[in-house]
């Protein structure tokens, strides 16, 4: 805190400022002082502190005069900029809790965007808004500012990456959508992440700081020209021109002869062309809303235990830009193990083998003895391994089960629960109060249970993306329907199905 420029003695000057505990150590207080009038009457007098008077029978009073902040680490924040510090506090972790509003927000609404006007325009469209949004929020005059235009950020990332994700789980073969939800999603986000520290570590101010991050947006702009739409979602819209276009494109450039007829009339019939589906559809279909109940779960509770793991893992460095690095690094070795699994493991079984493993953690790591941290730093490592491959797996399956025309909405809707977890996963934690070892029971069960949840739904390894709600698999035991009416859906649109993931064989050669 900032101390006026008073006629004060050298002993009063230095016991100002009264001793407070902070994590069983006595540390001088940033929030408070002794009453300056009463100790400029006492320091005139020749009063000594500690000798002539009780330091803990004065009064205290608040910093009137401001604070001074070290500049060591960082030049300027948003704490050193509106004083978020003391009794406002609870302002900084407010202004994270809005971008994680934002993403709640973005993933119940960029799914209907881009289900309606289409992937590729979504993408873009959400660019913008985050690159304009986050140069806005450079500017901001007040912290209420700077928190409004965090909402639009966090909706426009969570957008940019669900509605990048479907289009290229969409657009590229069976072969290659593992690798693209793994490596090219998964991987390059830790290779932006592991990115970010540095740029900090070069500009230490804050305004600075966001308003280069929003230029980069400026380099996807030549993307737009080289990514096309999904054909997939054309089709369902009833697009099939265009659709058809982009495969005989992509086959002309890859030196592919296209066939004479790659949309046969029979097929286009069968697709719901011109319909617009919104999130209530997933109600209005059993076998969508037993999916999307169990989806919701899994999600929520691979959330919840990988918040949960995260408060209980120690600090890796004192340094902040080295702790970022180190946090995004240590996932890298599961997004690899999971490419390489995915390619030839049911994807049921692998979720579930996960989520037990990080489940697991989450019951046991609290009962490891202080003596042994070596012991429980090696479990906080593998649990954080179980859960980030849960993630990169929940995402590929959930894409995988829902049908073209219901897909974006699906998956904003199944990260929504994501969010919902990570705003649930603090109270949990605040349970430890109570008792120290209940929150992570609780999380420890929730996604044990969830892991059993999870062998209900339809395997989706080496299967063809469905495009129709009826073309959509059934769960296994629940939502069964007649299996005649299975035989006959199922050799109706086999050669539909297998017609356009051939089409998209030919264009992944191009992307």
């Amino acid at each position: 805190m900032k101390e006026k420029d008073v006629n004060l003695t050298e002993e009063w000057r230095n016991a100002i400022i009264p001793f407070t505990e902070v994590d069983g150590e006595e540390i001088k207080s940033q929030c408070s002082r002794y009453k300056l009038d009463v100790v400029k009457n006492l320091s005139s007098e020749g009063y000594v502190p500690g000798r002539d008077v009780n330091l803990t029978s004065l009064q205290q009073e608040e910093c009137l005069d401001g604070w001074t902040y070290s500049k060591e680490i960082y030049q300027s924040t948003i704490v050193t900029e509106w004083n978020l510090v003391c009794d406002n506090q609870w302002k900084v972790p407010f202004a994270s809790s809005s971008l994680f509003v934002g993403y709640l927000f973005g993933s119940l609404i960029s799914g209907q965007l881009s289900d309606r006007f289409g992937r590729k325009k979504v993408v873009f469209m959400s660019l913008a808004v985050q690159c304009l949004s986050v140069l806005l929020q450079s500017f901001s005059q007040s912290w209420k500012m700077f928190c409004i235009i965090f909402l639009f950020v966090g909706a426009s990332q969570i957008s940019i990456y669900i509605s990048a994700f479907v289009l290229g789980t969409e657009v590229l073969s069976k072969t290659m959508r593992v690798l693209f939800t793994t490596l090219g999603a998964f991987l390059f986000y830790c290779i932006g992440y592991m990115t970010l520290p540095w740029i900090a570590f070069g500009i230490r101010d804050w305004r600075t700081l966001l308003a280069v991050l929003s230029a980069t947006s400026v380099v996807y702009i030549p993307l737009w020209w080289f990514i096309s739409e999904s054909p997939r979602w054309l089709v369902t819209q009833g697009r099939v021109g265009e659709a058809e276009a982009i495969v005989r494109d992509a086959a002309r450039r890859n030196k592919v002869a296209a066939p004479p007829v790659i949309f046969k009339e029979s097929e286009i019939q069968e697709m719901p062309a011109g319909r617009k589906y919104t999130m209530l559809d997933i109600l209005k279909f059993k076998k969508l809303r037993c999916i999307t109940l169990m989806c919701l779960l899994l999600w929520m509770s691979i959330n919840i235990g990988y918040f949960g793991l995260s408060l209980n893992t120690s600090n890796l460095s004192g340094n902040p830009f080295m702790n970022c690095f180190l946090s995004a690094i240590s996932e890298v070795p599961a997004y690899i193990v999971s490419t390489l699994l995915l390619r030839v493991s049911p994807r049921r079984i692998l979720l579930s083998v996960f989520l037990f493993l990080g489940g697991g953690v989450l019951l046991l790591i609290q009962f490891i003895p202080e003596s042994v941290q070596q012991v429980a730093l090696a479990l906080e490592m593998t649990g954080k391994f179980g859960f980030t491959m849960a993630f990169s797996i929940v995402y590929i399956y959930t894409a995988e089960l829902y049908p073209t025309v219901l897909r974006n909405v699906g998956m904003g809707v199944c990260s929504s629960a994501a969010r919902i977890g990570s705003i649930t996963a603090p109270y949990i934690i605040y349970l430890g109060t109570y008792d120290k070892v209940l929150p992570y029971i609780l999380m420890g069960s929730l996604t044990i249970s969830s892991s059993m949840v999870n062998l209900f739904l339809p395997e989706t390894l080496h299967k063809d993306l469905p495009e129709t709600v009826e073309q959509m698999q059934e769960c296994q035991g629940l939502c069964r329907r007649s299996k005649k009416r299975k035989c006959i859906q199922n050799g109706a649109t086999h050669n539909s199905l297998s017609q356009l993931e051939a089409k998209s064989e030919v264009e992944t050669l191009n992307l």
